[in-house]
């Protein structure tokens, strides 16, 4: 019987020309990242079952690839449940590893520390076009800086990383749970309640403040509290500052200082940019992850049909390996779907060297092939990219398919004499 030469469903094989431009997206992310002093680290793919379902990482723990106990450690007979058969899973994402990471090393590292952090993560979600089950993520991360100093820096080096990429007219959008929650409570929602109705808030772009409305009340909401709430979104559209009107209406519902910081991050964002996009406040950005704290945002690109990037505070996640809560903000570009736009786009990797290949006759060997190899050295040390190949008895179809993998000139070498 063969063996299956296709990937498991939902992983992918990578093709010469994607791989490419993979490797550029990822030199230009690192290298701009490490410009606003952020330090690339590394943490395992595999983390304890008790991290991976701890309550942190939402509908995303429902999506854990999980690891059999090994040896006399895997006892079938006796097991109970599920988890009494697995010790470990693939992470999901890299905020949960980092939190372990800073809490494991805290001692060794500065603070604030600013992590940037790309590795592969794995959910068992429903494969579809654009979506696998091994992914890449991109993330940047800021430990130990409580102010939002933190959230500013994010927001500036991704939306940069993203112009170095080509980027531009993209949006920035902006929000706070806590504003979120104030926003509920102040409507008269109970705090059990508050989940759903997040979860109803988060459609609004695609079923419209009716929508949400009606969708409120089909779940059974009074309708005194949704009208207070669609109130807020009424108020705040015909209102010439948002921020500063949901602060006034709010009231003691909302934390002092938190409508100010986030007008603060909204207004130093948009002095200190010079490439093409803007941010702006968005009360009904929810984002899904339930260890968000804090402020929250997200990227959207006209090219793409959703956020190409996300994030927020979480100042509580550290806590839950230290006991004591340790400030911590992070951003992550997702970097498939980036991929996904500039593959899309035909996109070629620009500044890549000439590249040139050499077709070796079979017959050619001895003394005859070092002179070959000795020139494509030399070619090399001078920036070419040279690829050294036997030629094909079809050329023809060699040259097309080298020429399709960005090869622009060729060199024919023969047994008797070099032909051009």
């Amino acid at each position: 019987m063969a063996l299956n030469k296709k990937p498991v469903t939902g992983m992918k094989d990578i093709l010469p020309e994607e791989m490419q431009i993979r490797d550029y997206v990822m030199g230009v992310i690192k290298e701009n990242y490490r410009k606003f002093g952020f330090t690339p680290i590394e943490t395992p793919c595999v983390e304890s079952i008790g991290n991976l379902c701890s309550k942190q990482g939402g509908e995303n723990e429902k999506l854990i690839f999980k690891i059999l106990k090994r040896g006399d450690k895997l006892n079938i007979d006796a097991a109970q449940t599920e988890n009494d058969l697995v010790d470990g899973g693939l992470r999901y994402d890299l905020t949960l590893p980092l939190s372990r990471y800073y809490a494991n090393h805290a001692n060794e590292l500065p603070s604030p520390f600013k992590a940037l952090q790309m590795g592969n993560v794995w959910r068992a979600d429903r494969p579809q076009k654009g979506r696998f089950r091994q992914f890449m993520q991109c993330d940047i991360d800021i430990l130990g800086e409580p102010s939002n100093l933190a959230e500013i820096e994010l927001i500036l080096a991704t939306t940069t990383t993203l112009a170095k990429l080509g980027f531009s007219n993209f949006k920035v959008r902006l929000n706070e749970r806590r504003i979120l929650k104030a926003m509920a409570a102040y409507s008269g929602f109970e705090e059990e309640q508050f989940d759903l109705v997040f979860i109803i808030l988060d459609k609004m772009d695609k079923i419209g403040i009716d929508g949400v409305k009606e969708d409120l009340l089909n779940n059974g909401f009074a309708k005194e509290a949704v009208d207070k709430y669609i109130a807020l979104f009424d108020g705040m559209q015909a209102a010439e500052n948002a921020i500063a009107y949901l602060a006034e209406q709010l009231g003691d519902y909302l934390e002092d200082g938190v409508a100010e910081s986030l007008a603060e991050i909204k207004d130093s964002v948009s002095g200190a940019v010079t490439e093409n996009f803007e941010i702006v406040f968005d009360p009904t950005l929810v984002r899904g992850m339930s260890y968000y704290t804090g402020t929250i945002f997200e990227i959207e690109m006209p090219d793409f049909g959703s956020s190409v990037a996300g994030g927020g505070r979480y100042d509580k996640m550290v806590g839950k390996f230290t006991g004591k809560d340790t400030p911590a903000c992070g951003f992550s570009i997702g970097f498939e779907r980036i991929i996904t736009i500039l593959m899309d786009q035909g996109f070629k990797v620009p500044g890549s060297g000439e590249k040139v290949a050499f077709l070796v006759e079979k017959g050619i060997a001895g003394e005859r092939l070092s002179e070959v190899i000795k020139e494509a050295q030399q070619l090399r040390k001078e920036g070419w990219q040279v690829l050294l190949v036997r030629m094909n008895k079809n050329k023809k179809f060699q040259k097309e398919q080298l020429t399709k993998e960005g090869y622009t000139e060729f060199k024919d070498f023969y047994r008797e004499a070099l032909k051009n």
